[in-house]
């Protein structure tokens, strides 16, 4: 009896009590961020959408300005071709990198109006932005029916209007 006795105290007190432990969950909930947070997470995501559409803006500049001498060798190797009535091959692959590069200015258009849809810092300055992927996709299909000019041109006006959505945010 003795020996159950023993083995019985050792056991409550070896063994952990759920009357002691720890009813209440202690979790850390996270607090609301304050304004001054707000304010400063809503600057750095401004500045940021500023900096991708300044980006952008370098970028469609440059090789707009490269496009024009590429429409001009164009135009002068086509009027070539046919006065001797020989193809160039180098022209079809001059024709294919534009053509690939508008592509891809185009995709690159379509996530920044995503990017600024979806963040709700920049959505006040999508309204402006709106429609910059659709010019690039104007210029995409000029450059696929062999109109580079003209492409060039609406390329510019995406220039322009990414001009007007960064003036909007650094003011």
């Amino acid at each position: 009896m003795l020996r159950i006795s023993i083995t019985l105290l050792a056991l409550l007190f070896l063994t952990p009590s759920l009357a002691f432990s720890q009813t209440r969950n202690r979790s850390s909930r996270q607090r609301p961020p304050t304004a001054a947070q707000q304010a400063q997470r809503a600057s750095q995501a401004r500045t940021q959408g500023a900096q991708r559409v300044a980006e952008q803006i370098k970028h469609l500049a440059r090789f707009n300005y490269v496009l024009c001498g590429v429409t001009s060798s164009i135009a002068a190797v086509n009027e070539a071709a046919r006065t001797t009535q020989a193809s160039a091959p180098d022209l079809e692959k001059s024709k294919v990198v534009v053509k690939q590069s508008i592509s891809g200015f185009r995709e690159t258009m379509d996530k920044l109006e995503i990017d600024f849809r979806a963040t709700p810092e920049l959505q006040p300055y999508y309204i402006k932005l709106a429609g910059v992927a659709a010019g690039a996709a104007t210029a995409e299909e000029q450059a696929n029916r062999n109109q580079f000019d003209a492409a060039g041109r609406s390329l510019l006006n995406v220039i322009n209007r990414l001009a007007d959505v960064l003036v909007i945010m650094t003011q």
